[in-house]
């Protein structure tokens, strides 16, 4: 009897189950890409009414939709996507909100805007997932604006380099790159990938995320070699 009432005392004190945010676009043909990226094509390969069960075949490159970067996708000797350790895929989140500075398409992220987040939130800890809110998932539906002639919003290097500081995991962002449009040496990219720090792109939903105290759990296809893959990507708030 006495483990019964230890039983029912544990179930009444265990915490509610957390609220699951999805931050993934739904891949599907005509959705925004970086111009040279591999469209997405769904190819019906069996029919309920035919054949008895549904099947499709796609294609699709490894940096389309919501998707990780790899360190390997700039910095040799670094790891693919599927040797990112899962332990890296799951951490606190940390939302940075910058949507009222991007008026300016061309924004970048300043080192004041990371240590701003921290004079209000706290130390940004080791091992988390950062998450970058420009505003820009709300042209999603609209690929010309989306893509915008490559002027959209990202990091600076100054802003990648305190990350690196704090020994961050991920950094995501709500545009194509975590670069902002008009970079060309794609130093961001570079910076973190030679950390061993993994890039999410083109997030989605970040407006129903809190600033901290979400978990992010991140799930990239585990493409053997890849430099990136298109992946899940989900908040967990209590």
């Amino acid at each position: 009897m006495k483990r019964i009432a230890w039983l029912f005392l544990f179930a009444g004190c265990a915490a509610p189950a957390p609220r699951v945010i999805d931050l993934t676009h739904v891949l599907e043909p005509g959705i925004p890409l970086y111009p040279g990226a591999t469209p997405l094509s769904i190819e019906k390969k069996a029919d309920l009414e035919k054949d008895g069960y549904y099947v499709n075949a796609f294609t699709v490159g490894e940096h389309t939709g919501t998707h990780v970067d790899a360190p390997l996708h700039f910095v040799p000797g670094t790891a693919t996507v599927d040797a990112i350790p899962a332990s890296r895929l799951v951490g606190p989140g940390v939302v940075i909100d910058v949507e009222a500075k991007c008026g300016d398409a061309d924004y970048r992220v300043t080192a004041e805007d990371v240590t701003e987040f921290e004079r209000r939130h706290g130390l940004i800890p080791a091992g988390a997932i950062v998450l970058v809110r420009t505003g820009w998932a709300k042209r999603w539906s609209d690929p010309k604006a989306y893509v915008n002639d490559l002027h959209f919003p990202g990091l600076s290097a100054e802003a990648a380099r305190v990350l690196i500081d704090r020994r961050v995991a991920g950094v995501g962002i709500d545009t194509l790159s975590v670069d902002y449009g008009p970079s060309r040496a794609y130093e961001v990219h570079r910076l973190l990938h030679g950390r061993e720090i993994y890039h999410i792109e083109n997030v989605a939903g970040l407006d129903r995320v809190p600033d901290t105290g979400a978990t992010i759990v991140v799930a990239p296809l585990p493409i053997k070699g890849g430099s990136g893959a298109p992946c899940r990507i989900f908040a967990l708030v209590r």
